[in-house]
């Protein structure tokens, strides 16, 4: 049976942790050294860093948080944000990182995506999407941080990244980021129905189930939660005790491990 990921992504804005709802009202959450480690600990699969202001200077503050927190890391650690060729790539993944996260810059230069994984491997290249419904039921691809719309419809420009070498995908609905009212089934499943890659479900868990239903009925290979955790609504290892007794196959957290 296939097992399925809990990724915790920290959203970074100088060197802190922030989170909001819709990609705006930002507000402080901490240190992301300090959570990494104890995402960690609950059970989290990988980390995922994103800088949402994506300067120069944030990039750099980014990195060398990423050198601190890859340091401690025994999971997996992706890097995304200001990432627009492929020696941003290699910077980010000499600071630590294990996978590298490109949005903005491939819809721009979608070139980005072959030549990283052409240097690196697909397997270190995360196309990621940001997607939102319009007023006639399409799912439009969205850059610059879900500030502006692209003509690109969001399974088919899945379809391209995944052609064009990105091993893996992460999905995030902007209507459902941060509304905690759980994962936009239907374009998750869209992609995930039409990719050979793993797609990761993004935006909107509010709770355990809301995993599980991303798992079961949109066929997500991961599924990435911030909000709940930062809030200490619940934990990575509450959330992987509901995923397994609903059926699904999760990795043992570390107390369990250590049990």
């Amino acid at each position: 049976m296939l097992t399925r990921r809990v990724i915790v992504c920290l959203d970074v804005k100088g060197g802190r942790v922030v989170k909001g709802v819709n990609f705006v009202g930002l507000r402080d959450v901490g240190d992301p050294v300090s959570l990494s480690e104890r995402y960690e600990l609950e059970g989290a699969d990988e980390i995922t860093f994103l800088d949402i202001s994506a300067s120069a200077e944030e990039r750099a503050t980014l990195l060398e948080v990423a050198r601190r927190t890859a340091e401690r890391l025994f999971i997996p650690l992706t890097i995304g944000g200001g990432v627009r060729t492929a020696d941003d790539v290699a910077r980010a993944l000499r600071a630590g990182a294990d996978k590298v996260s490109l949005n903005s810059a491939a819809v721009t230069n979608p070139e980005v995506l072959t030549a990283s994984a052409d240097r690196f491997g697909a397997q270190c290249v995360v196309a990621s999407i940001d997607a939102k419904k319009n007023a006639d039921g399409v799912y439009k691809v969205w850059v610059k941080g879900g500030r502006e719309e692209t003509p690109l419809e969001a399974v088919a420009w899945a379809q391209e990244c995944v052609a064009r070498g990105a091993g893996e995908i992460l999905l995030t609905s902007i209507d459902r980021d941060g509304a905690r009212t759980g994962y936009d089934l239907e374009i998750t499943r869209a992609v995930a129905d039409t990719v050979n890659v793993p797609v990761i479900a993004s935006g909107g868990a509010g709770n355990a189930q809301h995993l599980v239903d991303a798992v079961r009925q949109a066929r997500a290979d991961a599924v990435l939660v911030a909000g709940i955790l930062h809030d200490g609504l619940t934990t990575v290892h509450a959330l992987k005790r509901t995923m397994r007794e609903a059926g699904i196959a999760v990795r043992d957290t570390m107390a369990e491990v250590a049990a």
